[in-house]
């Protein structure tokens, strides 16, 4: 396959997904009904179930299940002193040019290259001549209060890490941790990018999960490559293909200036492989950092050898969004099966996302066969509100009912957004106690379950 066909294949693959997401009420562009906002996106009904999903199980991983995490949750808006002792009220950019004739701007490191290799003169959209590349500061900035001079600036923070990093000594003094212990927290970060580009991967408002885990000195390495196994562990637990997760390992000169050591595991998405997570070893620049800003000491002192020190740093972070689509991407599916409805020799393509049942929004629907039959509508309530009520027992959510349209019309739009069984109530059901029909998702197998062993055989998969 040649470079443009295989470009054209991964657009057709991004477009189907970004319809789906549409069409399936996952997400949806920002502000959509005027006109739209460029690099912000609102995430529908199953996209906020998707999300929240994915939440609570790096929640669980990372701090629910260890003794050693204390979740924070900080403010978005931060004092200016923050951003200048982090580094990115200097250094935070990326370089730009401006196409002379249309105004419009481009991050100079995503342009193609000339024929020398060298950053094309062009203007993508109008073949103008482009400018001089300059530095642009991608922090939103903001004034604080009713005042608007320069002691009223903040900015939105453009990551969660520093409002742990100024929370440090809080936790320290109200808990009093031993080291190692972490700071976790998901949250908002904003960049005010130059170019957002390959749908919700890289966008101007976006979600992090971050830990920031504080050891002695000469312990960093143990702690780094025991995240490096709990990333990959998260990976597993959200159902992504590990075969599609590669680490790189950023060499000199490449890296964050904060950083000695600094892991990107990047997933193959269809638009190429690019940064999904990160782990780096943050020494212990920020806290340093943050003391000569503040005059406020964040040493630690080691009670069992008496020594006090500034503990280093080591940060897995995790863009939400970026695993969102990761997921979407890896679950899409398309295929060609026999008519669940009809001839049996009918051949037509069905889509469905192959998601886990672990991010699944719904893990579970129950439908009448008909919905013009009261009698078996009724008895469909009563399965739904049975399975609902045992779901949450035993800790899980994601049952739905559905009686829209006919039976077909009703797993393909299951299929569709992930739903792992969908659970018929028919006839057989109601007149003989012969129990309810389970189809599976993935190979559109049915399957008779007696209705007194579904809660126990459907949590079991589930699970």
């Amino acid at each position: 396959m040649s470079k443009d066909q295989k470009g054209k294949v991964e657009n057709e693959v991004m477009d189907s997904i970004v319809s789906l997401c549409k069409r399936r009420g996952f997400i949806f562009q920002g502000s959509e009904i005027y006109g739209g906002l460029a690099g912000t996106w609102d995430y529908g009904p199953l996209g906020v179930a998707l999300k929240n999903n994915i939440k609570k199980i790096w929640w669980k991983r990372f701090v629910d299940d260890r003794e050693d995490m204390y979740g924070v949750d900080a403010a978005i808006l931060m004092n200016q002193r923050t951003w200048e002792a982090s580094g990115h009220v200097g250094g935070f950019a990326d370089p730009l040019v401006e196409c002379k004739k249309c105004q419009h701007r481009f991050r100079a490191d995503q342009l193609e290259a000339d024929a020398s290799g060298n950053p094309t003169k062009k203007c993508p959209d109008c073949s103008g001549a482009l400018g001089e590349v300059r530095q642009f500061n991608m922090m939103f900035k903001t004034h604080v209060g009713a005042a608007e001079d320069a002691t009223a600036v903040s900015y939105l923070r453009p990551e969660t890490a520093q409002g742990m990093f100024v929370n440090f000594k809080n936790v320290l003094d109200t808990f009093h941790p031993s080291l190692p212990f972490g700071l976790a927290q998901i949250g908002k970060a904003f960049r005010n990018e130059i170019a957002p580009r390959d749908f919700i991967f890289r966008s101007r408002e976006f979600e992090q999960m971050e830990i920031e885990y504080f050891v002695k000195p000469a312990e960093w390495s143990k702690a780094f490559s025991h995240f490096q196994e709990q990333v990959h562990g998260f990976i597993s637990d959200i159902g992504l293909n590990a075969s599609k997760v590669h680490e790189l390992e950023v060499p000199d000169g490449e890296r964050a200036h904060y950083s000695k050591r600094t892991i990107d595991f990047e997933f193959d998405f269809p638009f190429g492989k690019k940064e999904l997570y990160g782990l780096a070893y943050r020494t212990d620049f920020d806290l340093k950092q943050h003391a000569e800003y503040s005059k406020v000491d964040l040493s630690y002192f080691d009670e069992e050898n008496k020594e006090r020190f500034v503990p280093h740093c080591i940060e897995p972070s995790f863009g939400l969004d970026r695993t969102v689509l990761a997921v979407l991407t890896d679950a899409y599916t398309e295929d060609s099966m026999g008519s669940e409805v009809g001839d049996e020799n009918e051949k037509e393509k069905r889509v469905f996302l192959k998601l886990s049942p672990a991010v699944a929004p719904f893990k579970v629907a129950v439908f009448p066969l008909l919905k013009n039959k009261p009698a078996l509508v009724t008895k469909a309530r009563e399965v739904f509100g049975t399975l609902k009520t045992e779901f949450a027992k035993a800790g899980l959510q994601g049952v739905t009912f559905d009686d829209n349209g006919n039976i077909g019309k009703r797993y393909r739009r299951q299929d569709e957004i992930g739903t792992p069984f969908c659970v018929t109530v028919d006839f057989d059901t109601i007149e003989k106690g012969t129990g309810v029909t389970v189809r599976d998702r993935d190979y559109g197998k049915q399957e008779r379950i007696a209705e007194a062993d579904l809660v126990k055989w459907l949590v079991e998969k589930v699970k």
